[in-house]
């Protein structure tokens, strides 16, 4: 998971950018009513995310008496994701990841925003800048409408949740033809038990350990002949060995707990790879 920068801009000014883009007279009366409800919602919301309580907030179809969850469906998808006024700033959302790789897997392309808390169920947070997350299609239809009911369940947040200050995937590798890597989540003892089931159940949701498996194993059979130019003479296992733990280091400088860089520490690891298992097709 990749940390973003939280939004600035909130749900309240972006209401008024939709209801200046609608015509419909009866559905910019009931928009500017809903005004109080929706900022009041963004700001509790903003304190349970700080407290990784989200799953807290309890779902309701409707926002108050004047406007219903279908129809916050409606200005979400026909006014502020297509409007000139507001699509700007979907695009700009869209755009706070680095090379636009999806923070939620940390591989695909992001391609839409998703809605950590889902509109059918909180439709109240909509159009809420802070609850609209940057994703690529497969994280957005892995995730669904997905809703945790305890705190361990909670999937990552990444404007609220910053795991990157130590590592906590790590992968080994399985001695297979040709050879395999197993991911794992191992968080820091002291992190304690909610952030570290909060990891898994986030591996779990968006099947990160089958995603990267498959993009280590590409990287093995595009890293094969270099290696076998590198493994030559008596300090062959070594070479090999050497060169692995340049390419951990160089990965683990650009992201501390991306695919690339578990790869390369179980790579380096196994006396079995670098004795020559890289050469098993």
């Amino acid at each position: 998971m990749r940390k973003l920068p939280i939004p600035t801009i909130i749900a309240v000014d972006i209401l008024r950018l939709c209801s200046s883009s609608i015509r419909n007279e009866t559905l910019k009366v009931n928009l500017r009513l809903i005004e109080g409800d929706v900022d009041n919602a963004e700001v509790e919301y903003r304190k349970h995310a700080i407290a990784e309580e989200l799953y807290l907030i309890k779902a309701n179809e409707n926002i108050g008496e004047h406007f219903t969850g279908k129809q916050m469906e409606r200005v979400y998808n026909n006014t502020f994701v297509k409007s000139k006024k507001t699509r700007l700033i979907y695009d700009q959302l869209k755009k706070a990841c680095e090379n636009d790789i999806c923070p939620l897997c940390g591989q695909g392309t992001v391609y839409q925003l998703d809605h950590y808390l889902p509109i059918s169920c909180f439709p109240i947070y909509g159009v809420s800048p802070i609850n609209l997350i940057p994703a690529c299609a497969d994280c957005n239809k892995r995730k669904s409408i997905y809703v945790a009911d305890a705190a361990d369940k909670q999937t990552l947040h990444p404007y609220f949740d910053d795991i990157d200050n130590e590592r906590w995937l790590y992968a080994s590798v399985i001695e297979t033809q040709p050879p395999a890597l197993q991911f794992y989540i191992e968080p820091p003892a002291h992190w304690g038990g909610v952030i570290s089931e909060r990891i898994l159940a986030h591996f779990k949701t968006f099947g990160l350990a089958a995603l990267y498996a498959t993009h280590a194993a590409v990287e093995i059979t595009n890293i094969r002949y270099s290696l076998q130019r590198i493994a030559v003479g008596e300090n062959s296992a070594k070479n090999v060995r050497d060169h692995l733990i340049d390419k951990a280091q160089s990965c683990m400088h650009a992201r501390l707990n991306s695919w690339q860089t578990a790869t390369y520490y179980a790579l380096e690891k196994s006396d079995w790879f670098c004795n020559g298992g890289f050469n098993v097709t």
